[in-house]
């Protein structure tokens, strides 16, 4: 994405999600915040109930990531006349403002594309920008999560109620993911033919992309699969289930096809004798006989630590996975060997914050980042860029239509 300029005016995490892959990929994407209190995100103190240090602030540094941010206020004639200076020099209009914040301050589509023709402009919402609710706002606890169907799948029904979403802005990263490739199909559109495009990605339709088989199974059927509380939890293949290990840890079994994996996985665990017995030595007899494969698996994995598994089933050939937290992913030697996470400057001078690299790696290099930038840290700097003098740019300033 090098040479491609992004100009960003959009909060929280979806949509700015969408601007940090860009910026990883090479884009200069310039974000644009208010001038006096910057990304609203950049004021919240508390994530899932954890204090957050605003300098050291994880909702700012993941979306954020290799940035410029510039001070406008929009909703002012001489901020707005920066905004269209900035996007006459740019590839890509990325905003997740509702229509009438985007007509009221004049950066909608028709604005944008008055000063550069050939921009894409690209959308995030809620719900869509067509239809009865293309005004109405929403974050990824209600679109994606709750309205989706995605809560409910993953809600044991015997809960009798309902699961938080337990990991903020989830939904919001998964579509900042699909507006990021939709940018870059529609770069590759105008490189082909000349022409430019609209781009709109939202949160609910993220949540039915990312559980499309399910959907499609509902809509073929009228019924879908629902996560199930541990203990109710039953498997037609032994080799397809959740084991407690001796000191609490879970081994989850994955092997999906069984065909020339039997012998192998029983030897794994520790019950060689079992790949001959003629209730689980094939396929039909392995499932026939579940329930009793089940409760032999149980009592052999039961019997050592969760460490003792994540060493000895590495050489299984059959697919498996320690049940691990978002902590534990960040020792993983797999994690780390791909590069997974990365460390950026810390705005407070500290050590170094580490922030998740983007999934997408290429030629097996991994991606170079920098920190989030901070509240209008590059305003000058870019309007010079655009050849404003320094009087015009103290006048901006004084006016307050730029910081």
């Amino acid at each position: 994405m090098q040479g491609v300029r992004v100009l960003e005016v959009a909060q929280f995490t979806f949509v700015p999600a969408a601007g940090a892959i860009l910026a990883d990929w090479g884009a200069d994407v310039i974000k644009v915040e208010h001038p006096v209190r910057g990304d609203t995100q950049r004021g919240f103190i508390n994530m899932g109930g954890f204090q957050l240090d605003p300098n050291r602030h994880p909702l700012i540094e993941h979306p954020n990531r290799g940035k410029r941010s510039v001070g406008i206020d929009v909703s002012t004639p001489g901020g707005q006349e920066v905004l269209y200076e900035i996007a006459k020099t740019a590839d890509v209009f990325l905003t997740n403002y509702l229509p009438a914040q985007r007509q009221k301050n004049k950066f909608d589509v028709e604005h944008i594309r008055a000063a550069n023709p050939n921009i894409i402009y690209a959308r995030g919402s809620a719900y869509g920008d067509k239809g009865p609710e293309r005004d109405t706002g929403g974050f990824d606890g209600t679109a994606f999560w709750t309205r989706s169907g995605v809560g409910h799948a993953l809600t044991p029904e015997a809960i009798n109620g309902a699961l938080s979403q337990g990991i903020p802005a989830f939904g919001d990263s998964i579509g900042g993911m699909n507006i990021a490739g939709g940018i870059s199909a529609a770069l590759f559109h105008r490189e082909r033919t000349g022409e430019t495009a609209e781009i709109d990605v939202s949160l609910l339709s993220t949540a039915w992309w990312a559980a499309g088989a399910s959907v499609t199974q509902g809509m073929e059927t009228g019924e879908t699969m629902r996560s199930l509380m541990p203990d109710d939890a039953t498997s037609v293949n032994p080799f397809m289930a959740n084991y407690r290990t001796s000191d609490g840890g879970t081994i989850n079994l994955c092997i999906v096809s069984p065909t020339g994996y039997i012998r192998d996985a029983f030897e794994h665990l520790g019950l060689p004798e079992l790949a001959d017995d003629p209730r689980f030595s094939d396929v039909l007899p392995l499932i026939e006989n579940a329930s009793e494969g089940v409760e032999l698996i149980a009592k052999a994995i039961g019997s050592k630590p969760f460490e003792y598994w994540r060493q000895h089933l590495k050489t299984m050939k059959g697919q498996w996975a320690p049940f691990q937290s978002l902590v534990d992913l960040a020792s993983d030697d797999q994690a780390v060997a791909n590069d997974m996470i990365v460390e950026v400057d810390a705005s407070d001078g500290g050590k170094p914050f580490k922030v998740v690299r983007g999934p997408v790696q290429f030629n097996h290099e991994p991606l170079e980042t920098s920190r989030a930038p901070q509240a209008s840290e590059h305003t000058e700097i870019v309007l010079m860029e655009l050849g404003l003098d320094w009087d015009r740019i103290e006048e901006l300033k004084d006016a307050g239509a730029i910081a």
